[in-house]
């Protein structure tokens, strides 16, 4: 009898049309395909029929975060040359849409054969394997309301504060790192994030005992780096309990509390500005097209005229037809659930539109592959214990999501940029 690698590989091949370009390793240890090229391993027969019930990006997912599906050698090296086939359209079509046709209309006998092959090989169709746990499917209430916006950011960032030490490091910053130092490339990650908050703080100006206001202010590095270095008067807000009660300890520890000040608020619940300055990286993502405009105005009204604000936020590249933008189903369930991205030229617009002179735009992209490679070295070199703080599947998840990430900045298919604006004064 034919081994399973060697009959799998055969009968992908005709569905997909043209070989996988990574080797096979079945779930009876045999190997089919390129032999210098990283294993996309099948533990179980589960993983393939995860992929029959859903083809293309979140079968794919649910196979890697269960656990059913892994990679045997570089997963980067794997991910690159898997890239053609993980895209949705690309491989729902092929999978899903073509094998249906076919097998409606018996046009293609070979497709035909490939797809009952499959359905053997995974012992039958069966019903759907459940989704891994990790996947958050239940969402309550309208997409942006404030209370769907806590239980997002909870889902994302209450994994645990012991889990993102490992993953972060010592400086505890969930943003992409700055790698140009005064004297050259910066070495480490630690190194790189304090470059990147210097920079915000000088970009905004920031003078003793000016007022700053940070948005999504994570474990409070920003604000402590701002107090510390620039003596400010800083207000952090998150919606995140557990990273609100890190960073408050962590402001205790420094003997800042006097400076800083650490609340679990929505952007759209402070009252107490004028600020002089105003600081957001990484949480517009969190924010949606929809709400948006009501974002700028919200931070807009918070500021003193002549004030600054630095929106530090993830891009992708337009489309030509922007109503066809569908959220990634692996981030939208897995990571960042009801997470959007923009173009850079509509996140521009729409903080000019509010009434903010744009004075300065640096494109980061080119610093965000370093930073996430670091970011999955860290998790790689504490696997074990990782597992252990959160859950195996919940570790799998970001491993993926930060390798992947990281070649979708390289290959410059998203990009991340700090938009420097200001509240115009009335004399100009």
């Amino acid at each position: 009898m034919a081994r399973k690698a060697d009959r799998l590989a055969a009968a992908m091949t005709p569905v997909l049309g043209e070989p996988l370009p990574v080797r096979i390793r079945a779930w009876d240890g045999s190997e089919a395909g390129p032999r210098d090229a990283p294993a996309l391993v099948f533990r179980h027969r589960r993983a393939l029929r995860r992929l029959l019930w859903r083809p293309g990006k979140l079968g794919l997912a649910r196979a890697w975060v269960a656990g059913d599906l892994d990679v045997d050698g570089d997963l980067f090296d794997a991910l690159e040359r898997l890239a053609g086939f993980v895209d949705e359209h690309e491989v729902a079509r092929s999978w899903h849409h073509e094998a249906r046709r076919a097998l409606a209309t018996v046009r293609d006998p070979q497709a035909v054969a490939a797809l009952r092959e499959m359905v053997v090989l995974a012992g039958g169709p069966g019903f759907p394997p459940a989704p891994p746990p990790e996947e958050n499917r239940r969402r309550r209430g309208a997409r942006h309301s404030v209370r769907r916006d806590r239980a997002a950011i909870s889902h994302h960032y209450d994994v645990g504060n012991d889990f993102y030490a490992l993953l972060l490091g010592p400086s505890m910053v969930y943003s992409c790192a700055y790698w140009n130092g005064k004297d050259g490339p910066l070495g480490t990650l630690e190194e790189a994030q304090a470059a990147k908050l210097d920079l915000v703080c000088r970009k905004l100006d920031l003078r003793e005992g000016d007022r700053l206001l940070d948005v999504g202010c994570g474990w409070g590095s920003m604000a402590l780096h701002a107090a510390r270095h620039f003596g400010a008067r800083a207000v952090g807000i998150t919606i995140s309990a557990e990273q609100a009660a890190l960073a408050r300890e962590r402001v205790n520890r420094a003997g800042l509390s006097d400076r800083v000040d650490i609340r679990i608020q929505d952007y759209r619940e402070i009252t107490d500005g004028p600020y002089d300055a105003i600081c957001s990286i990484g949480m517009a993502e969190h924010v949606g097209s929809a709400r948006y405009r009501e974002y700028t105005d919200a931070l807009y009204g918070l500021l003193e005229p002549g004030g600054r604000l630095l929106n530090h936020q993830i891009s992708r590249r337009p489309t030509p037809d922007e109503t066809t933008y569908r959220l990634d189903e692996f981030i939208d369930r897995y990571v960042f659930p009801d997470g959007e991205l923009m173009p850079l030229g509509t996140t521009v617009k729409l903080i000019e539109d509010t009434g903010f002179e744009i004075r300065h735009v640096e494109a980061l992209r080119e610093h965000y592959g370093p930073t996430l490679r670091a970011w999955v070295r860290n998790l790689e070199t504490h696997w074990t214990e990782a597992t252990g703080l959160a859950t195996p599947g919940r570790a799998r998840v970001w491993r993926l999501y930060l390798a992947a990430s990281a070649l979708a900045f390289e290959q410059n298919r998203i990009g991340v940029n700090q938009v420097l604006a200001v509240r115009p004064a009335r004399t100009g």
